[in-house]
């Protein structure tokens, strides 16, 4: 089983990497045959480039995310709770979102996973 405090650590270099608008960053967190689903139920995206290219997108938006409380160790799973922030057409914006990372024996992130859905827009109209 991955490390706990690695584990922790790598969700908060996930929201770090966001505040320095590196996707490289992030993309370093994960396996190269990783998989990607955000927000659940949509396609993933599978794989470094895929992710890279996915991550690049979402921060063109110059999103920022807030930690929301701890991050929950279980096994190899971390879920944590957390607001991404934006200025989008004009105005604030936020978006409430619980990511679970699945991590492999070498501590690297195979699985992410956002669940959030129309209820957690917040200023969007």
């Amino acid at each position: 089983m991955p490390d706990a405090s690695l584990m922790e650590a790598a969700v908060h270099e996930y929201v770090a990497a966001f505040a320095a608008g590196s996707p490289e960053r992030v993309a370093a967190i994960f396996a190269p045959d990783a998989a990607v689903e955000d927000p659940i139920g949509t396609p993933p995206h599978v794989g470094h480039d895929a992710i890279l290219a996915f991550y690049t997108a979402s921060m063109q938006t110059g999103a920022r995310l807030e930690l929301q409380g701890p991050v929950r160790i279980a096994g190899d799973y971390a879920a944590f709770a957390f607001s991404v922030h934006l200025h989008w057409d004009g105005s604030d914006k936020r978006v409430d979102v619980i990511d679970t990372f699945k991590f492999n024996e070498a501590g690297k992130v195979i699985e992410m996973n956002a669940y959030f859905g129309p209820t957690n827009f917040h200023g969007f109209g």
